[in-house]
């Protein structure tokens, strides 16, 4: 046992523990309240605490002794009775306890087991953050001790204490204090058995507390977080023993002196301890793979095979029949439970509706894939369009006769008046001028490009001249099915439109 390594930063462990002084000077004080209760100004003391830590995180920078008090008031008026003025008092006996009057910082002297030296530890929990001169009031704020006296009172989980020292563990081997390294091994081999304490204790409790399904969920969420957590310590062992191995292959070329032959032997050692926890903690992770495979599944197993046994045909069903005795409506409830379910063989004509293979038999394929169109059809099908769309060009060239543009709703009245009013009811004719919209603007095509499209028919017709389609305001519902917004459509020279 190294006496050094055990005292070592003596001073800020005792630091820590001096902290919780101010919370036990309160304890110390006797206060009633009128009914003659004591009133616990520890706990108090720590409301106090939480109400400025609290205040901080809201970022409110006026906090003092009314404030205080009235959240004591409110946290404590239905256990305690005081007057109007009382919870100020006891708000502002609490403040002096965590800030002297003199305004200096409270000090605590001991005697220092690492130096051998009697010292002192200066801690202040508030600190002064304000003063307003108007009211004469003073404001009040966690100083740093304040903030770690909080934070100290929080439960940091045990669970998490082992990845806790690993990280510890990596930064001592990053910084090379090796024998420091070597208790922190040591303090990860006694959370290993606490852990493997908890999940035996945990085992015992699954096999005799699963009364219920909700029971049972709830053990089973338990038990996977136990092994995600495991499975992720378990990464983190291995990427130290990477590191320890690299440490060690390190020195070995470069044990040239005997300090560093010294390192070299904590290393192996290190190594060593390492791996033994590392093993140890290897079996508790198979042992959580083992509660939720085979241990959960045995006492879900045995839930319902108490469920059986509790259940007595002869005292249950045949009693209850008998003794009574029952009429012949009650005992059909009672016997339907334990008959079997019918089942009726019905079809739906919803059924004609499912996917079908259409292929022939013959056809060895099971491709389910869409049925593709043959570029023959392909090509058939665009001819069809551009000879409707050249149809419809012509008849816009008509209604614009010798006019340099229409609009749309002007187009669908020509067709209307000139006896055309089946076109307003295409299809077609919408996909044609959205089309237009689209491309526009259209010109005739050079004499050697070919038909790769369908408006090339359409647009042989503008001969040296070039259509522009723009939006206008409006909507055109001439057919009950389609509706298309309002366009101008101009026709003009080449230069002028390009």
């Amino acid at each position: 046992m190294e006496v050094n390594d055990l005292t070592a930063g003596y001073h800020e462990r005792m630091s820590r523990v001096t902290l919780f002084e101010p919370l036990y000077a309160l304890e110390r004080k006797n206060q009633n309240d009128l009914d003659g209760k004591n009133i616990d100004m520890k706990g108090l003391g720590l409301l106090t605490l939480l109400f400025f830590f609290e205040q901080k995180l809201m970022r409110n920078q006026k906090s003092g002794v009314k404030e205080l008090a009235q959240f004591l008031q409110k946290v404590t008026e239905e256990q305690y009775r005081l007057e109007s003025n009382g919870y100020e008092d006891v708000a502002r006996s609490i403040i002096q306890i965590f800030r002297p009057p003199t305004g200096k910082k409270r000090e605590t002297h001991f005697f220092n087991w690492e130096t051998k030296q009697e010292e002192k530890i200066y801690f202040s929990i508030l600190k002064a953050n304000s003063f307003d001169v108007k009211t004469n009031t003073q404001f009040y704020s966690l100083d740093e001790d304040g903030l770690e006296l909080v934070f100290a009172t929080k439960e940091f989980y045990s669970e998490f204490q082992l990845s806790i020292n690993q990280l510890v563990l990596r930064k001592q081997l990053e910084k090379g204090e090796f024998k420091g390294a070597l208790r922190q091994i040591n303090e990860m081999r006694i959370d290993v058995e606490t852990l493997e304490e908890r999940i035996v204790k945990l085992e015992h409790e699954i096999k005799r507390n699963i009364i219920s399904e909700d029971t049972y969920d709830r053990y089973q969420n338990l038990l996977e977080d136990i092994f995600y957590r495991l499975h992720i310590e378990n990464m983190e062992f291995t990427e130290l023993h990477d590191f320890v191995k690299e440490t060690k292959e390190l020195l070995y070329y470069q044990d040239t002196t005997v300090k560093e032959r010294q390192t070299y032997e904590l290393v192996l050692e290190i190594s060593k301890e390492l791996e033994e926890v590392h093993s140890e903690h290897t079996k508790l992770l198979q042992k959580s793979i083992h509660l939720k495979n085979s241990a959960l599944q045995a006492a879900r197993e045995s839930l319902y095979y108490v469920g059986i046994d509790t259940f007595n045909f002869d005292q249950d069903i045949t009693s209850r029949i008998i003794s009574s005795p029952l009429p012949l409506e009650a005992m059909k409830g009672i016997l339907v439970p334990f008959l079997h379910v019918q089942e009726t063989k019905q079809w739906s004509p919803l059924t004609i509706f499912a996917p079908q293979n259409i292929k022939e038999e013959k056809e060895s394929s099971n491709d389910e894939g869409f049925m593709e169109v043959s570029e023959k059809e392909t090509q058939k099908y665009q001819e069809v369009v551009a000879s409707i769309y050249d149809h419809y060009m012509e008849l816009l060239l008509k209604a614009m006769d010798d006019q340099d543009s229409i609009t749309l709703r002007g187009f669908f009245s020509y067709l209307k008046e000139n006896q055309y009013e089946e076109v307003i009811h295409e299809r077609f004719v919408y996909d044609f001028f959205i089309l237009l919209h689209h491309r526009s603007p259209l010109k005739k095509m050079a004499g050697d490009e070919k038909d790769t499209q369908v408006l090339d028919k359409a647009v042989y017709h503008l001969q040296n001249k070039v259509l522009t389609v723009t939006e206008k305001d409006g909507l055109i519902n001439e057919s009950k099915r389609y509706s298309i917004q309002d366009m101008i459509l101009t026709i003009g020279d080449d230069n002028n439109a390009l």
